[in-house]
């Protein structure tokens, strides 16, 4: 489903980028003072790495690193996909969904050119917002506890928990073992 609008025509020109030794703190700073999600890491005009809030979360933060002394290049992802100029953004909006990423940075002959985000493509062709949201779904779906048709499990009516062996309690409703305890 090609959409006739190229990545050139949707990128960011002139996206927020930072040195490998700025700190977690800072990178933040700047995320939020720019209102960006992500930050492209420079080193000698090459483009080396890329954070996103959530790798400042799950890398940074949840490890309990120091935010003022730790650099970026600590939790920065170095396996960068790109994408052409020329590609039409439904085949950008697929490298995104195969991969579970919103950012992509745009090379041109090797040269870095631009920035391309979920954002920047929903604001040129909105109709594509189908593919994003089937891609969540999916993994919403692969979320959820499958049931195996036992009669017997399922969701706790007092607490929400998954059970494998629902009880039913002295006011009718069905419970877990342990809730069954409680009423």
């Amino acid at each position: 489903m090609k959409t006739g609008y190229k990545v050139g025509d949707a990128m960011t020109k002139k996206p927020v980028t930072i040195n490998e030794d700025t700190t977690l703190k800072k990178c933040a700073d700047i995320m939020a003072g720019k209102h960006v999600g992500s930050l492209l890491i420079e080193k000698k005009g090459k483009i080396v790495g890329i954070v996103t809030e959530q790798d400042m979360v799950r890398k940074g933060m949840a490890k309990l690193l120091d935010p003022a002394k730790t650099p970026i290049k600590k939790i920065m992802e170095t396996e960068i996909l790109t994408v052409s100029p020329k590609k039409d953004i439904y085949d950008a909006l697929k490298i995104m969904r195969d991969h579970n990423i919103r950012h992509l940075p745009v090379l041109d002959n090797d040269k870095f050119v631009g920035f391309l985000t979920i954002k920047d493509i929903l604001k040129i062709e909105p109709q594509l917002f189908e593919i994003i949201v089937e891609k969540f779904e999916l993994r919403e779906e692969a979320r959820k506890p499958v049931f195996g048709g036992d009669e017997n499990e399922g969701i706790c009516e007092v607490c929400g928990n998954y059970t494998p062996q629902l009880e039913e309690a002295s006011d009718g409703s069905k419970v877990c073992s342990e809730c069954k305890d409680t009423i």
